[in-house]
């Protein structure tokens, strides 16, 4: 990614026609580089990387899906914008993937805060997610949303671990009725490196 790109603009987005062009190309070139910005935590959660290459993505499917034209484009634009990394912080989208109903209910409903309870480890290091204030993502009955997004602020001296490359970096979720950890592979570490300035 360039480094300067934080920001995606109109610009920015392939003109409809040419993306339904390329489009069977293109989203097999996301999925591929997403790959290594995916993590699963647990039985439920999935942790999904986002970067300017993966919100460009996903305004452009936007736009093909709902053909909106640029009213839509400033919706879209303002939803995923600040998910892009500003090159000091890690973005992700976490979703809790639960294919029965009753069962993803049931566990939202006990999972309440969740959102707060997320943490990066580098080197031993706490960093704890910060949720994106868009909207309240746990309602005032304590049922937690089933996507969550969420940001890690971190610091110039744990970027230069995080890039180091031989450095041990969990990512976990301390929640009481949720509570589980997992060490990034090599790949995941070197993808979510490119995040940083």
């Amino acid at each position: 990614m360039p480094k300067e790109k934080r920001e995606i603009q109109k610009q920015d987005i392939m003109p409809l026609d040419v993306y339904i062009k390329n489009r069977i190309e293109l989203r097999k070139n996301i999925v591929s580089f997403k790959k290594d910005r995916r993590i699963a935590l647990g039985p439920y959660a999935t942790f999904y990387f986002e970067s300017y290459e993966t919100m460009l993505a996903q305004i452009q499917e936007m736009l093909y899906i709902e053909k909106g034209g640029d009213e839509q484009l400033k919706d879209e634009l303002a939803a995923y914008n600040p998910l892009i990394p500003n090159g000091k912080e890690l973005t992700a989208t976490l979703m809790f993937e639960i294919d029965n109903p009753v069962s993803r209910s049931a566990f939202l409903s006990k999972v309440g805060g969740i959102e707060k309870k997320v943490f990066i480890k580098i080197d031993g290091e706490i960093v704890k997610a910060i949720p994106e204030e868009d909207v309240d993502r746990t309602s005032a009955d304590g049922k937690a949303s089933s996507v969550q997004f969420i940001h890690f602020k971190i610091t110039d001296e744990q970027i230069q671990k995080f890039k180091s490359k031989n450095i041990n970096v969990e990512l976990g979720i301390d929640h009481k009725d949720y509570s589980h950890t997992t060490k990034l592979s090599l790949e995941n570490i070197n993808s979510l490196s490119a995040d940083f300035n």
